[in-house]
């Protein structure tokens, strides 16, 4: 079983690929706040906005593995 964040991956990933092969300018914005219940909405806009929401229970592990590193 696929997880529920994988419909959101999968619509990142097909917006970016149609913005890279468009021929001119493009943005993509992602919004992401919590909900309660834990659940979490991402807001998806490139001109059309695609709504998710998604169960979220953070972990311990999850933490340390999610941290943002900066590029050098």
């Amino acid at each position: 079983m696929l997880p529920a964040k994988a419909p959101v991956k999968t619509c990142l990933i097909t917006l970016l690929d149609e913005l890279i092969a468009h021929d001119g300018f493009g943005s993509l914005k992602v919004d992401i706040r919590l909900l309660r219940r834990g659940q979490k909405e991402i807001i998806i806009d490139c001109g059309k906005q695609y709504r998710f929401v998604v169960d979220f229970q953070p972990t311990a592990s999850e933490d340390k593995n999610n941290t943002v590193q900066p590029i050098n």
